[in-house]
């Protein structure tokens, strides 16, 4: 995914809007254009985070009144999650060639039909059908957004003050999904979690088209057709097996082949990428330490913390027998600490370094989460789960922050937009693969708390390797640049 800088990106077409400069040069002030332009770009990637999560508290209400079984309520989430993760490489290259805003608006539109369309579901197939189309959306929203969002904004205080809050949003919006989900399915049935989506679409739409301009690659790439095949069917084959698994098991022969294949495919898509003119993902970028350790760091935190939301969400609601309300509840708590946490971490990082709040939040993370093999069937798992999971959310709002400046810094000003897209990739691929994996193992045990105790001991185990490895990784490119 080609994203340019703003010294290189083309002048906007014709009839499009035009804007005067977002931000001041030398300064990181933002005009009042420049805050409608990050706010209305936020909005888009928060309200699909909130697509993410929305959901997972209605899920069984929802199964009743479309006549879902419960062995197929796994693909009210699966039907989004495959094409939102699939396609978004292959979007992302498209809008360099036809236009960023243009299929930004695209992509809002047909979210936005699609939400509406879930909200009036009939059956299971018009339900299902929607939230691919959400997914479809989803997967063209955030790379042309983030693009958007990388021309606007140059690299220096500017850009990482936009990058910090885009970030937060995102994981803030998994969070508040949550909330929101317990709260309007209690109150107003589960279709009304759809139409907010319908309603946020509809006032992001009629905002975006005054305020942005038009950005497209200053050359007309060609499509790395090989790479667009191997990298989406690989995605779609891996996300499948993996949420396939986690209601059925890995023993399905249709989830051993989804494996098989979603792993030679992307095996695959890395030796097309060495040999391409013009790559969806250069991996001569990736040999930067500071962006693969960064990226490397941003995946396994969005992974990890929206699989323990998704986590305790099971067990608030399947073992402690929480309403779907006072199950948001508990996330609310952590949704304000994401929001003040997102607000300091720059200052935090400004203190005492980039590298060290990274590492830092890593490590905060998986202690958090390790308190929650305390989690039993009394009254304290509760409690249990609401200080763990907000204090996590702490660490999990520094690695953020941090990861996107780790993985932008150092870098020559042609290779800023590409290093910004990886970002925007780790942080939705996190996302996609994260739930899907952990509930997989969750649900490999007869004993629900026994199958979440292990998900919760593997995640643990994954950032604290993740940490280790960023560290060392991290010290030697400090030491190659003296």
């Amino acid at each position: 995914m080609a994203i340019e800088t703003p010294s290189t990106t083309a002048p906007a077409t014709a009839g499009a809007p035009r804007t005067t400069p977002g931000p001041v040069p030398g300064s990181d002030r933002l005009t009042i254009r420049a805050k409608l332009v990050l706010f209305v770009l936020c909005a888009a990637q928060f309200m699909v985070a909130l697509d993410f999560s929305i959901l997972n508290v209605s899920l069984p209400v929802l199964g009743k009144d479309l006549g879902m079984t419960q062995a197929n309520l796994q693909w009210a989430v699966t039907a989004f999650a495959l094409p939102s993760g699939g396609f978004l490489l292959l979007f992302g290259r498209i809008a360099d060639l036809v236009g960023r805003r243009k299929l930004f608006l695209t992509g809002l539109a047909v979210f936005t039909a699609a939400s509406v369309l879930a909200t009036l579901a009939w059956d299971p197939a018009s339900f299902l059908a929607a939230r691919a189309i959400q997914g479809l959306g989803a997967a063209v929203i955030v790379p042309t957004g983030m693009s958007l969002l990388t021309t606007t904004f140059p690299e220096g205080p500017q850009r990482d003050r936009a990058l910090g809050i885009s970030g937060t949003l995102l994981s803030l919006g998994f969070t508040i999904g949550v909330v929101l989900g317990g709260v309007f399915t209690d109150n107003f049935g589960w279709r009304s979690t759809m139409g907010i989506l319908a309603v946020a679409g509809v006032i992001v739409l009629a905002a975006a088209p005054g305020l942005l301009t038009e950005s497209r690659h200053p050359r007309r790439p060609r499509i790395d057709v090989p790479g667009a095949v191997t990298v989406t069917g690989g995605l779609l084959a891996l996300i499948y097996a993996l949420t396939t698994a986690a209601q059925q098991g890995f023993g399905r022969a249709d989830v051993i082949a989804a494996l098989a294949a979603g792993i030679a495919l992307l095996v695959g898509f890395v030796a097309v990428e060495y040999r391409a003119a013009e790559p969806l993902v250069s991996l001569q970028m990736l040999r930067r330490r500071t962006v693969a350790w960064g990226n490397l760091a941003g995946i396994t935190t969005f992974a990890m913390m929206s699989s323990v939301v998704f986590l305790l969400t099971l067990y608030l609601q399947e073992i402690r027998g929480l309403s779907a309300f006072r199950t948001g509840l508990v996330f609310g708590v952590q949704g304000v600490a994401a929001a003040l946490t997102g607000m300091t971490a720059s200052r935090v990082i400004g203190r005492f370094g980039t590298r060290t709040v990274l590492i830092g939040g890593l490590l905060l993370q998986a202690a958090l989460t390790t308190a929650l093999l305390l989690l039993g069937t009394g009254p304290s798992g509760t409690w249990i789960a609401l200080v763990a999971v907000t204090v996590a959310c702490v660490g999990h709002l520094w690695v953020i922050v941090s990861y996107g400046i780790t993985a932008t810094s150092g870098l020559p000003d042609h290779e800023q937009g590409l290093a910004t897209g990886l970002v925007s990739s780790s942080q939705q691929l996190g996302l996609t693969v994260g739930i899907p994996l952990l509930s997989a193992l969750a649900s490999s045990r007869t004993r629900l708390l026994d199958g979440i105790h292990l998900a919760v001991a593997a995640d643990v185990a994954i950032l604290l390797v993740v940490a280790a490895l960023v560290t060392v990784g991290l010290r030697r490119a400090s030491a190659g640049s003296r």
